[in-house]
């Protein structure tokens, strides 16, 4: 196939790019050149807001839209698409508001989440856009995603944290759960909604397990060799501000997703990925101040 990515440069878009490319499609990827590109590539260096005509020309079996945001930039790129067959749009769990039952399914309303603000709603609001404009396109809504080429500073930091043999500080007892996706299960989910084409069209995604902070802890030291001494942190303190995660535990039903593609990549398989690919890549880590907070504030 002939497939367009939009980003192609760091994360979920530089690994969606790459594994198509690996699979044999011939890969365009749409950034402004700010980075270094993939080798397996074609590489459109253009603003998504400065297109022209760039885009006309050129057919594409399967849109890969991994870094819109909002409804701008879904409304942009396709205005300036020429002639396409399939889209595929990566959302977030955030379109569901904490107030719902839990796990959220996909037949529920969406609407504002107080933890996730404008992000959720913006979104939300691309989804809407594309439901009325582009009604065949399928949209995913991913909780946190993880595994090779993770720069942001969520495994990263605690692999860190076990490499200095530093106590882990878990808040309050540790239970809170996260729900997490390994990011080739989310392009092998993608590979096969482009060849199977099912009748639904928005999927939850997802490992149908979630897990503990203190149990994702002690996985990210395990595959560094360490076993973690957790200090439990409770009180006001912003979690934040010690923790990469917000205090919010959610739960997604990805039983839809399930029925198309059962197997997945168990956790201590993903976060061995994303050690190794860490461990050669640290300097392309966004990290944020949180072991700074606490050497200041936890004795």
């Amino acid at each position: 196939m002939k497939i367009l990515v939009t980003g192609g440069t760091v994360f979920a878009s530089r690994y969606t790019a790459e594994y198509f490319a690996e699979k044999g499609h011939d890969v365009y990827v749409l950034n402004r050149g700010n980075r270094p590109q993939s080798s397996n590539v074609h590489h459109i260096c253009k603003d998504r807001y400065s297109l022209g005509d760039e885009l006309k020309q050129l057919f594409f079996d399967a849109v890969l839209d991994v870094t819109s945001y909002n409804v701008n930039d879904v409304r942009t790129l396709n205005e300036a698409l020429g002639e396409y067959e399939n889209y595929i749009f990566i959302s977030s769990s955030a379109v569901y508001p904490e107030t719902l039952p839990q796990p959220f399914r996909e037949d529920m309303e969406c609407g504002a989440n107080s933890i996730w603000g404008e992000y959720g709603t913006n979104k939300l609001a691309a989804e809407e856009w594309l439901g009325e404009h582009v009604p065949n396109a399928y949209i995913l809504r991913p909780p946190y995603l993880y595994g090779t080429m993770n720069n942001l500073y969520r495994e990263a930091f605690v692999f860190e944290c076990a490499e200095e043999n530093r106590p882990f500080y878990v808040p309050k007892d540790g239970s809170m759960k996260l729900q997490f996706f390994h990011i080739d299960d989310m392009c092998r989910f993608m590979e096969l909604l482009l060849s199977l084409k099912p009748e639904q069209h928005i999927f939850n995604v997802g490992n149908p397990q979630a897990v503990s902070i203190a149990e994702w802890v002690q996985k990210c030291y395990s595959v560094v060799g360490k076993k973690p001494e957790l200090r439990f942190v409770s009180g006001d303190v912003p979690q934040r501000s010690y923790f990469p995660f917000y205090d919010y535990e959610y739960m997604l039903d990805v039983s839809a997703m399930c029925r198309i593609m059962s197997e997945l990549k168990p956790l201590e398989d993903g976060l061995n990925d994303s050690y190794r690919w860490y461990r050669e890549n640290r300097g392309l880590i966004v990290r944020k101040p949180l072991l700074e907070y606490i050497s200041q504030s936890f004795k």
